[in-house]
């Protein structure tokens, strides 16, 4: 690509920035909420194929299997390629394979069309957050990535109710229908708007793509058979073959200039003590997300419908919450915000799981809204700083974090709701609420630390580094 190609090296001018972030919005929509409206169709999808249960199941694992090997590798090979093509191939993708799973009449078929689905969803969520450095000036970035992280934020939890409202009116393939025209118009919008970027020199590691796929893919199928009570052997020899890889993986990464696995970037303190408050912030959430729905319905006797209303108070103060901070981090310190964020998250769980034996509705919204605001206080401010804390020209590795991060608190909260539920059949859905809030505190205190000298040092020197960038020194 010729360098007159390479657009505005600090930000998009605003009507093109709008645009290009409505492209990134619309692909994150679809992308992270498809892995949760699998969840709720899957009973009325393996009896209308006439499925084995059990079998069922990889139209959820096939989907965020593909996401889990193959979000590393795309980060990467986006910082070789460009961040805008990946994006626009995953969408590309993500939407033909939607098309595919709403023709689908088989299992077998819906299941590879999943398949197919999550490597598209891995090649826009991989790159997404590099794309949006692109896209906002420096001084705006933390605006831009609110929006983002509102959009993932409100996405994976109303998931579930979008998709009981289209079951409600429709046969579950309109839960994949509906992707393909907003697939194209993201794509049309796209192919204009989205920045170009300077391609990086060093070719793709193919070696280090297939370990990372067998570490974190492995990995995170180890944590899922264990939290459904998987046989022992089962999960023990995939977490023993995951840390084998992962062994080989780290020892070639070290010999890298641009490792695929960021080592470089977890060298640098503010950027791994926000990877891990990242981790155990949607550790949290995941073991909120899931076990709400049986707490409310188990311990209150609520509906489906009612719950989906009464969780709903969660997504809108995130939507109102993650912008705000978008707009603070530019003034105030992200591992205070990201602490204070986490400590009310942990506030709202800690009251959800001792409200009153007969709540009324306002008990649980105040409650909802509380978890929902700290945690959109947070997740701008922790994202900002972890895309920030990175070079410019390695913000693919750093986007590719950020996802797997997500991926594996998600992954790990959602077997812990398991593994209680089955230990403890009639407090497991309090018990994992009282774990989020113990995870949440956890991710407040990891928050607090970049505020030591050493983290606000390096927060310091990115600072100077972009600075220093943008006047081409």
């Amino acid at each position: 690509m010729s360098s007159a190609k390479i657009e505005h090296a600090d930000g998009l001018p605003p009507p093109q920035r709008n645009w290009a972030i409505l492209t990134i919005a619309l692909g994150l929509v679809m992308a992270v909420m498809d892995g949760a409206i699998a969840n709720v169709a899957l009973p009325t999808i393996a009896r209308d194929l006439n499925a084995d249960p059990a079998f069922s199941i990889w139209i959820v694992n096939g989907y965020q299997l593909a996401i889990t090997i193959s979000l590393l590798p795309l980060s990467s090979l986006g910082e070789i390629a460009g961040y805008r093509r990946v994006y626009l191939a995953g969408l590309l993708l993500f939407t033909i394979a939607s098309l595919f799973c709403a023709l689908a009449h088989t299992l077998p078929l819906l299941t590879v069309a999943r398949i197919l689905q999550g490597f598209g969803a891995a090649g826009i969520m991989s790159v997404n957050m590099a794309l949006v450095r692109y896209i906002y000036p420096r001084d705006l970035l933390g605006r831009g990535i609110g929006i983002n992280a509102m959009v993932v934020a409100v996405s994976a939890a109303v998931g579930p109710t979008v998709a009981a409202a289209i079951l409600a009116v429709g046969t579950w393939p309109y839960l994949f229908a509906v992707n393909v025209p907003l697939g194209i118009i993201a794509l049309l919008i796209g192919w204009r708007c989205l920045p170009h970027t300077m391609p990086a020199g060093h070719a793709f590691d193919w070696q280090s793509a297939a370990l990372s796929a067998v570490t974190f893919g492995l990995g995170i199928l180890a944590i899922d058979s264990a939290g459904h009570g998987g046989a022992f052997i089962t999960s023990l020899s995939e977490f023993g073959v995951a840390a084998v890889a992962g062994v080989l993986l780290v020892l070639r990464q070290t010999q890298m200039a641009s490792p695929l696995l960021p080592l470089d970037l977890l060298r640098i303190p503010i950027f791994a003590l926000s990877i891990a408050t990242s981790i155990a912030s949607f550790c949290a959430q995941m073991l909120a997300l899931v076990a709400l729905p049986f707490y409310l319905e188990s311990r209150f006797g609520y509906s489906a419908v009612e719950i989906g209303l009464l969780i709903t108070p969660w997504p809108i103060a995130v939507a109102f919450a993650a912008p705000l901070a978008g707009r603070l981090v530019e003034r105030y310190p992200a591992g205070l915000l990201g602490g204070i964020g986490l400590l009310l998250f942990a506030l709202g769980l800690g009251a959800l799981a001792l409200l009153p034996d007969d709540p009324g509705i306002a008990d649980v919204i105040w409650r909802m809204a509380l978890a929902g605001a700290g945690f959109g206080l947070f997740q701008t401010p922790n994202n900002r700083t972890m895309i920030a804390a990175a070079p410019r020209e390695r913000s693919g590795g750093a986007s590719g974090m950020l996802g797997t991060a997500r991926l594996l608190g998600q992954t790990t909260g959602a077997a812990l709701v398991s593994l209680f539920l089955a230990r403890y059949p009639v407090e497991g859905t309090r018990l994992s609420l009282l774990a989020g809030v113990g995870f949440a505190l956890l991710g407040a205190a990891l928050s607090m630390l970049r505020l030591s000298p050493s983290g606000a040092r390096g927060a310091e020197r990115v600072r100077v580094r972009e600075d220093q960038r943008l006047r081409g020194e």
